[in-house]
C-alpha cells in the first residue's frame, strides 16, 4: 500500500491518509485493479483493508485512515467488515479513525445495496466518503438517499478550476450542496497554488494532491506547504 496525505490548510496539518493499492513489482493501482476478477474480488478487497490497517498502525499514523472498498465485493456488510474489525483490534488502530471511501465511478448496479453498506458502516462507527464525486454513476441519486461524512470532488473538476468558468460553476454548486447538507468537502488532485487559492477563497480547506505530497509506498510522505 502507498499512502497520500489529506491536509487542512487552515491549521496546516495532516488530518488523514488515503491508502492506495500498489503492486509488489511497483505497478500502480490501475495495473493491479485490472487483475481483479469476480472470483478474486472479495479476497482482494479484504486483503487491502487488512494491509492498510496493519501498515497504518506500524507507521504510527495519526488522524484518519481512508480505505477504498469495492461495493461489488460486499455481500453482507456485517460479515465483510469482520476482517477489518479484527485487524483494528490486532494492530491497535481505533475504528473511529477509519473512513471507508466508495468511488463514484464504481459501476454498482444496485444503488440500494450500496446505501445499505454505507449505512451499516456508519452505524458501526466508521467514517464514510464518496470519492471522485462528479465523475461517475452514483452522483446525486446516491446523495439523495445517503449523506456521507465527506465528498471528495473529482480531480477532473478541480484541474484548472481557477481559470475555467464552467468548472467554477460546477464546483461552486457542489460546495454549496455540501454546505447545505452538512458534508465536508475535499478537493482532490490539486496540483497548483492557483487551484488551491481559488478553492480556499470559496471555503474549501481540505485538500489532497501532488501540490502537497505524492503517495509513498509503505511510508507517510512529508508535506510541502505552498
Amino acid at each position: 500500500m502507498a499512502f497520500q496525505p489529506i491536509v487542512d490548510v487552515r491549521e496546516r496539518k495532516v488530518v488523514a491518509h488515503e491508502a492506495l493499492v500498489r503492486g509488489t513489482d511497483g505497478s500502480g493501482a490501475y495495473s493491479v485493479l485490472q487483475r481483479v476478477t469476480p472470483e478474486n474480488r472479495y479476497a482482494f478487497d479484504q486483503s487491502c483493508r487488512v494491509k492498510a490497517v496493519q501498515l497504518a498502525s506500524q507507521l504510527g499514523m495519526q488522524g484518519l485512515l481512508n480505505i477504498n472498498f469495492l461495493p461489488n465485493a460486499v455481500y453482507q456488510p456485517e460479515t465483510c467488515i469482520r476482517a477489518t474489525l479484527i485487524a483494528a483490534e490486532q494492530y491497535g488502530f481505533p475504528i473511529e479513525r477509519i473512513a471507508f471511501e466508495v468511488a463514484e465511478q464504481e459501476n454498482v448496479g444496485d444503488i440500494a445495496h450500496l446505501k445499505l453498506i454505507l449505512q451499516s458502516y456508519h452505524r458501526q462507527g466508521f467514517h464514510t466518503a464518496i470519492d471522485d464525486f462528479g465523475a461517475g454513476y452514483a452522483g446525486l441519486s446516491l446523495l439523495a438517499d445517503f449523506q456521507p461524512d465527506m465528498i471528495k470532488i473529482d480531480m477532473g473538476l478541480v484541474r484548472g478550476v481557477d481559470s475555467d468558468p464552467v468548472r467554477q460553476v460546477i464546483v461552486q454548486s457542489v460546495l454549496g450542496l455540501c454546505e447545505s447538507l452538512g458534508i465536508q468537502a475535499l478537493a482532490e488532485g490539486v496540483e497548483t497554488v492557483a487551484e488551491m487559492e481559488w478553492l480556499r477563497a470559496r471555503g474549501t480547506y481540505l485538500f489532497q494532491g501532488y501540490l502537497f505530497a505524492k503517495p509513498e509506498v509503505e511510508a507517510l510522505p512529508a508535506i510541502r506547504w505552498p
